[in-house]
């Protein structure tokens, strides 16, 4: 019965491929098909959030940014039903191919991505095209939630205890340890029994992938023949190997939209307004207090005013932007662009960090176990993911194993890493050329190096530096809210960073000369890289070399308008996430960062958007009791 069902199918998706005028079966067609066929639930619209088409004029509260800290702060907002609140996103809404966990490097680039490119350094990214690091980022209802690797990792307890140190009271890890389970719905039955760790019945399913290769206990096996634990990365200890934790659910992706706003989108207090892209903060310069939001919509600009609170959830690069364009930023730069200074705040757009990691190191192997996109992207498996919610495309392009260790920059008896594998069963010559363009590399680059092995068996090991030195700034171009700002990277400015990164790599090789992934043939694809052929292979001039050649975005920008206290001068809010000098305003999202986490940040970016919205009902809550005391 199921080989006439598959047969059927497969005759209808080529029917529809042929009426579609595709030449070749491509994947993203196949998809499209086998999942109409099947009736696949989310491509019923009404299962989208729906948009409002005639906006009130005043709101309680408007949230500028729907990604993963804003969709969280409507959601909790909405929860008291006296509170009206506007969502506004720049971008539309997710599509069927965001829910495939395999082809998310098919959105970069896509009209979900905001296409943003930092400006070109000599430090990194040399192989890059122009020496440019692409930085995507959602363009889209759930940000980019949508176009990530769906990586939980939550970071390390001493992250939210030194977040503290700074003078931010409220965020040490114990407090913000409740807000990460409040979200959770943990799906692995031996990670929810620990109840200290996790919880179930949260908005965002947290589970583990429906597939993996034989490569992935490979490389557990590999981690405890170098002496490491298997622990359970989001609890007790951070350092060690475990299976990555993916925000999906059973076989799709689980991004905040579909987590935090699918659920409350019929409530009659909360509307959603999508491609509304946000010009400025209306600010009244004789009160400093925020009023409003101008933005644009249909080729309109359009102004909604705020009663209580305007809430710029916007990400790392809009929020400041924004800030700037409001007239809240450093005096200098925005007098010599011409825009009204509100709030001299020099912080804004300055600190920004960004996880980093090796990339291009690739080990073959013997055996076809791994994941050859020329081999998996068929009608089988298409259609294996339509019908059963599993095989290899329910993969998150090959990520399998994450392992958090320590070099010998790191304090060796204390529990906080600096180096964080991340071990995928694919690599870059076998990922298709969907990879080449994500990461920006120059096609003579990819040819000379990975040229002679395209869709050979491997895998790859990409050591991502956690806690980076060097700080980069965001500033405006110009005072046209259209012009992407520019962004400065710094990536590797400080030396210390080139030494920690150095030890990554050299640890990635010696993971791969273990005797369990040797039996799989296991070998380092060492061809020299172009730069760098002068120098002797395996040295720590060479190592220094192509690090500043292949040097990886992770896409973690964060700490753009850093959370901090009143002394200190960098500080854009307070610990209650007020913008400083500016009442009624707030940032909830990675901005408020004082240091980046120690792992993939998009879980703390949940986190710090259900803690912020609990700061707002708290002081409204507050003032409400003062103001009846008062009366």
């Amino acid at each position: 019965m199921m080989t006439n069902l598959v047969a059927t199918a497969t005759a209808a998706i080529q029917t529809n491929a042929i009426a579609l005028g595709i030449g070749k079966l491509s994947i993203i067609p196949i998809l499209i098909s086998a999942l109409t066929y099947f009736n696949y639930h989310l491509m019923d619209p009404e299962n989208q959030p729906q948009v409002t088409k005639n906006l009130l004029k005043e709101y309680d509260f408007i949230v500028i940014g729907g990604g993963s800290a804003g969709s969280v702060v409507v959601n909790r907002l909405t929860e008291n039903p006296k509170w009206s609140v506007l969502l506004l996103e720049a971008g539309g809404q997710e599509t069927e191919i965001t829910d495939v966990p395999i082809l998310s490097l098919y959105l970069h680039k896509s009209k979900l991505d905001w296409k943003y490119r930092a400006q070109p350094q000599d430090s990194a990214c040399q192989a890059m095209n122009d020496h440019r690091s692409c930085w995507t980022r959602g363009k889209v209802l759930g940000g980019s939630s949508v176009l990530n690797t769906m990586l939980y990792i939550r970071g390390n307890r001493r992250d939210f205890d030194q977040w503290e140190s700074f003078g931010n009271p409220g965020w040490k890890y114990e407090d913000v340890l409740p807000y990460f389970k409040k979200s959770q719905d943990q799906r692995n039955p031996y990670l929810a029994r620990n109840v200290k760790y996790h919880n179930t019945g949260g908005y965002l399913t947290v589970q583990d992938c429906p597939y993996n290769t034989p490569l992935g206990p490979a490389f557990l096996q590999a981690a405890e023949e170098m002496g490491y634990d298997i622990v359970d990365v989001n609890g007790e200890q951070q350092t060690g190997f475990a299976f990555f934790q993916y925000t999906m659910r059973r076989a799709t992706r689980c991004s905040a939209a579909k987590a935090f706003i699918r659920p409350i989108q019929f409530r009659k207090n909360f509307h959603l307004s999508l491609w509304s892209h946000v010009t400025r903060v209306l600010i009244d310069p004789s009160t400093k207090k925020a009023y409003g939001v101008e933005f644009i919509r249909n080729g309109r600009v359009e102004t909604v005013f705020a009663k209580k609170e305007v809430i710029l959830s916007a990400g790392a690069i809009n929020t400041p932007q924004l800030l700037m364009l409001s007239g809240i930023g450093a005096r200098n730069h925005l007098e010599n662009l011409g825009i009204p200074v509100i709030q001299d705040s020099p912080g804004v757009g300055q600190n920004l960090q960004d996880h980093i990691a090796v990339g291009g190191l690739i080990f073959l192997i013997d055996h076809e176990i791994s994941l050859v996109f020329t081999r998996l992207m068929n009608v089988n498996t298409a259609l294996r993911y339509a019908i059963t919610e599993n095989g290899p495309l329910t993969s998150s392009i090959g990520l399998e194993v994450v392992g958090f260790l320590s070099t010998k920059y790191a304090n060796q008896s204390d529990d906080w890493p600096d180096i964080e594998f991340m071990i995928t069963s694919t690599s870059i010559n076998s990922g298709g050329k969907q990879a080449v363009i994500a990461h920006g590399i120059t096609t003579e680059f990819y040819n000379e190096i990975f040229g002679d092995i395209i869709n050979r068996d491997g895998f790859s090991v990409l050591p991502m530096m956690l806690r980076p030195k060097s700080r980069g700034y965001v500033k405006l171009k110009s005072k046209n809210p259209l012009d992407h700002p520019l962004m400065y990277h710094n990536y590797l400015t400080n030396p210390d960073d080139v030494r920690v990164l150095r030890e990554g790599v050299k640890a990635a090789i010696a993971f791969a000369e273990t005797s369990s992934l040797k039996r799989l043939g296991a070998r380092f694809h060492s061809k020299p890289l172009p730069n760098c052929k002068h120098l002797p292979m395996f040295t720590d001039e060479y190592w220094e070399c192509v690090i500043r050649q292949y040097t990886m975005t992770i896409y973690h920008m964060s700490c753009t308008a850093k959370m901090g206290p009143r002394s200190d001068p960098m500080a854009v809010v307070d610990p209650s996430l007020r913008v400083y000098g500016v009442e009624g305003l707030r940032v909830i999202d990675a901005s408020i960062m004082p240091t980046i986490t120690n792992g993939n940040i998009n879980a703390a970016v949940v986190m710090i958007g259900e803690k912020g919205s609990d700061l707002i009902k708290r002081d409204w809550m507050s003032r409400r009791k003062r103001s009846n005391e008062t009366i």
